[in-house]
């Protein structure tokens, strides 16, 4: 039987204790990386890809959230206002995303290192 997995849980990653479910979790974190495709030392240990992944999409969502931050001051003079709007816009989405995709980085992550996870009640 498959151990349970949080809400949050990546769709593509099996189940932890299922089978080549360590491999299902490579494949997804090398979706997102896919330029680490090209280190097979590094997929070689899916924990170390997965800290990697933790560590590049965090940076990634905190780019976003500066971008966020400076998008009027930055580019207020350069674009019209409706671009800005546009720009926020996709900023959030963006954002919602990635912060989404570091949740589920960071259950893998665990599930990697041994953690087991339990329903909550």
């Amino acid at each position: 039987m498959a151990a349970y997995v949080p809400p949050a849980w990546p769709a593509a990653v099996s189940a932890p204790g299922s089978e080549d479910w360590e491999s299902s979790a490579a494949a997804w974190l090398l979706d997102l990386l896919p330029e680490y495709r090209g280190y097979p030392q590094v997929h070689r240990y899916p924990v170390v890809l997965a800290s990697i992944a933790n560590h590049t999409l965090r940076g990634a969502l905190a780019g976003a959230r500066d971008g966020y931050r400076t998008v009027r001051t930055e580019l207020g003079a350069r674009i019209p206002p409706h671009a800005i709007e546009a720009t926020l816009a996709a900023y959030q989405a963006e954002g919602r995303r990635l912060a989404a995709v570091v949740t589920a980085i960071d259950l893998v992550e665990r599930a990697l290192r041994g953690e087991t996870f339990r329903p909550r009640l």
